[in-house]
């Protein structure tokens, strides 16, 4: 008898076993979709972790219900990858599985009611909301839950369907459906019988009494010589016909409707085409890549803004497409995709795919098999890429490696997509490419060390020289009164200036919304949000204030709930803000918003990036969507509003930074032609890593920062895991948060830091509680540490008050 280790769509902290039908044994394989019950009725779709003949001890198996797929859905290397992420990131398999499959692959069981016959039609015994569902069930025989809350027009409809199980009015049931749809177009072809231009005059004759035929007869032509297949949708809008017109040419036997599946997301034409040339600087550092590339599994190009990185991942990525291996390129954010998918198009043709969750389920499925299959030969897309089922990985690109947005924070697995992406590489032998003009202090120190390899490129591509960076010190201006609208006398010279050169500014505020909070002047009352302990962000174009934490939205408040005076004013400033004082003070310049309420579908940002490129837009406002990678040959002048409030944050990562925020940001000026010019508005303007930035020395604010990361001991030095706890009653919390602090003090002494309430220490009515735990660079020991915490976590929740306690473990946490 054959069994097999299920993966379960759930937080199970076990895999569960399964008993394979005899009929099923030749076919069954690790990493097939199977469907299972767990429990008495629920049936879920799970994916095959392993195949063997050892039954459980423990509990009877059930047998697997069906086989889902003729082929797997992810290889062994995957099923390998989500052990590790499940393992090291101490979640579990099924919140890989979760977070990896796309939904339409994920099946569970819908809930479905059947209508007892034996029951009869007496239904007198029947409230009237049990009436209404009953006679419904009798006269349909069986029916979906959405389609009772339809019926009863109310969402709670569960007590309805108990008292009329208890009654045996009804039987239930899970159908277990596949989601996942194939896409149909119609194709319009002509009747063989009327090819050739012979066959074709008689038909003109025929159709010359009706011209609307006729008229449709020739959009169809026109569309066939110019583009070789004609869409039934395309040759409706070209011709102006209507579907009945196109009945009457298919009735008629001349044209003939075919229905085919099609890509959702079509490939282009497979070329490649590398139609540009290297610098010097760019020839040795990618040959010293390659070198490197030769010795170790990682390498770090440490290349300056606008210095050409991209151009040496190009020539890497044809190197490995010529060996016959996948390539994947890791981008943190979403945005950056659009710009760089068309640079990139443009020399690899269809042979790219993109891959993030803006896509649809119905897009996500088809790329998924696109890449298991070996069709998408280079994947760009953000962290969740890296769960993609390659066949045959040779090479993963890491663009901007030290953006704290490959770190995934909820929910889990709260996986590092740049240390996840070298364990990954490491199951195909494959390489790994990190490239950033600001590092993050443990890559550095990693390739200082000789652990990854590293490569230095310290020019501008073309010659062109590093942006000037000014500091403007924002108490001397306010003590002069030159600050108007949050803007110096210096930042407004120099936008105008840029104006007038008909160049492009990008002004970055790491602050979206129009004010950080309202106050009342009367009394100093703050509107906070009801469920989070955090101040409201006052929106005007929607005339709201929202909480950037639950995004629960609230209507403007006019009146002080404290003192009940009329004197709330809006306080500090955001994206929005600048945005107005700017249309204020140069109403002629074309200014655009560039932050998370801008940009809210699948293409405003590429829309936006578009309009910038094509110099529509003079002044772009925006957050950290601003700051990384993107390319624009107008720009000249970047603008930091407010520098203090990048370097006041509590964290002991708050210099690394401000640093890399600025000098990204610093990077999008003066790219193409002659020097570019940055504005620093600061009121400390003493503080170190403005003058690093302002000398674009990364060295200097690297050793500055490991000097006191080891005194202090945090990373690279040591690894960090925070442990989050949560609950609805801050009583509980505390107290739960105490004991486990208690239990691990023992075993970790002065490594264990807490506990203590977050800077936020109340978010969609949850009390939180946080401890940090210490853990030196030994595997062993941080291993022997993990599981006395997952021993420690079940300890206490098994207690009866701490049940609903919910435990967040964070592995190398970034915040």
């Amino acid at each position: 008898m054959k069994y097999a280790d299920v993966i379960l769509p759930l937080a199970l902290p076990r895999n569960y076993t399964y008993a394979v039908p005899p009929e099923m044994e030749a076919t069954i394989q690790p990493g097939s979709r199977v469907a299972v019950q767990l429990g008495k009725q629920k049936k879920y779709a799970g994916i095959v972790k392993s195949i063997h003949e050892q039954a459980p001890s423990a509990y009877k198996t059930k047998p697997i219900m069906d086989l889902l797929d003729k082929e797997p859905v992810v290889y062994p290397t995957q099923l390998a990858f989500w052990e590790w992420i499940a393992q090291y990131y101490m979640c579990n398999e099924g919140d890989v599985l979760n977070a990896a499959l796309p939904a339409h692959l994920k099946l569970s069981s819908e809930t479905i009611l059947l209508y007892n016959d034996a029951f009869g039609d007496d239904f007198s015994s029947l409230d009237d909301y049990e009436y209404l569902l009953a006679e419904a069930l009798l006269l349909r025989k069986e029916l979906r839950i959405g389609e009772v809350q339809l019926i009863l027009d109310r969402s709670d409809v569960y007590s309805v369907i108990k008292q009329l199980i208890e009654k045996k009015v009804c039987l239930v049931y899970e159908e277990l459906k596949e989601v996942y749809k194939e896409k149909k177009e119609n194709y319009i072809l002509l009747n063989p019988a009327y090819e050739g231009d012979e066959a074709l005059a008689p038909l003109f004759d025929e159709l010359s009494r009706a011209p609307k035929q006729m008229e449709l007869l020739l959009a169809y032509l026109h569309l066939l010589k110019t583009q070789g297949e004609v869409l039934q949708t395309e040759l409706l809008k070209k011709s102006g016909a209507s579907a009945a017109q196109l009945k009457g040419l298919v009735e008629k036997q001349i044209l003939r409707v075919d229905k085919r599946t099609v890509d959702r997301i079509p490939m282009g034409k497979v070329e490649t085409n590398m139609n540009f040339d290297l610098s010097p600087a760019q020839e040795k550092a990618l040959a010293e890549v390659k070198a490197s590339i030769a010795q170790k599994q990682v390498t770090l190009l440490h290349g300056v803004t606008s210095s050409g990185k991209t151009q040496i991942y190009v020539k890497l990525m044809e190197e490995a497409l010529q060996s016959g291996k996948q390539v994947l390129y890791l981008l943190p954010e979403i945005a950056l995709t659009a710009q760089i998918i068309r640079r990139l198009q443009k020399h690899f043709g269809g042979q790219i795919g993109i891959y993030h969750s803006r896509f649809s389920n119905n897009e996500r499925v088809e790329i998924w098999n696109k890449v298991k299959n070996g069709e998408i030969r280079i994947v760009l897309g953000a962290r969740s890429s890296l769960l993609l089922p390659f066949r045959d990985l040779g090479l993963i690109i890491l663009d901007e490696e030290h953006d704290a947005s490959f770190k995934q924070q909820e929910p889990a697995p709260r996986y590092h997509a740049r240390d996840a992406a070298i364990y990954y590489a490491s199951l195909f032998g494959a390489k790994v490419l990190m490239g950033s003009a600001t590092p993050a202090l443990e890559s550095y120190y990693n390739a200082k060390q000789g652990k990854y390899g590293l490569v230095e490129l310290q020019e501008r591509f073309g010659g062109i020289a590093m942006p000037e960076i000014e500091i403007v010190d924002l108490k001397k201006e306010l003590a002069l009164k030159e600050v108007i609208h949050n803007f110096t006398s210096v930042l407004r010279q120099q936008i105008q200036r840029s104006l007038d050169m008909k160049k492009q500014v990008i002004l970055f505020q790491n602050r979206r919304g129009y004010a950080p909070f309202l106050l009342c002047t009367t009394c100093g009352w703050i509107p906070n949000c009801k469920q989070c302990d955090v101040s409201l962000t006052y929106h005007k174009h929607q005339d709201k204030l929202s909480c950037h934490y639950c995004g629960t939205r609230y209507p403007y408040i006019y009146t002080c709930a404290a003192c009940g005076s009329q004197t709330l004013l809006p306080k500090n400033f955001g994206t929005e803000k600048i945005e107005e004082d700017l249309q204020e003070m140069f109403p002629t310049a074309r200014i655009a918003r560039m932050d998370m309420d801008a940009i809210r579908n699948k293409d405003s940002h590429n829309k936006m990036i578009q309009l910038l490129e094509q110099q529509e837009i003079d002044i772009l406002v925006g957050t950290q969507m601003v700051v990384k990678g993107l390319d624009f040959a107008n720009v000249n002048l970047v603008g930091i509003i407010s520098a203090d409030s990048l370097l006041s944050y509590p964290d002991f990562r708050v210099n690394e930074r401000a640093f890399q925020l600025m000098e990204q940001v610093s990077g999008r000026s003066g790219r193409r032609d002659g020097q570019g010019k940055v504005v620093i508005q600061a009121s400390n303007t003493r503080h170190p890593i403005l003058h690093f930035v302002t000398e674009h020395n990364y060295k200097a604010m690297y050793e500055n920062e490991i000097t006191e990361r080891e005194q202090f001991g945090y990373p690279p030095f040591f690894r960090l895991v925070k442990v989050t706890l949560k609950h609805k009653k801050q009583q509980t919390v505390e107290q739960a948060a105490m004991i486990l602090a208690n239990w691990l003090r023992p075993h970790l002494g002065a490594q264990l830091v807490g506990p203590a309430a977050p800077l936020v220490g109340k978010v969609r009515d949850f009390y939180l509680q946080e401890m940090l735990i210490k853990l030196p660079r030994d595997s062993k020991r941080i291993t022997q540490v993990k599981n006395l915490m997952k021993e420690l976590f079940s300890q206490l929740l098994i207690e009866k008050q701490f049940r609903s306690v919910i435990i967040v473990p964070d592995v190398d946490c970034v915040q």
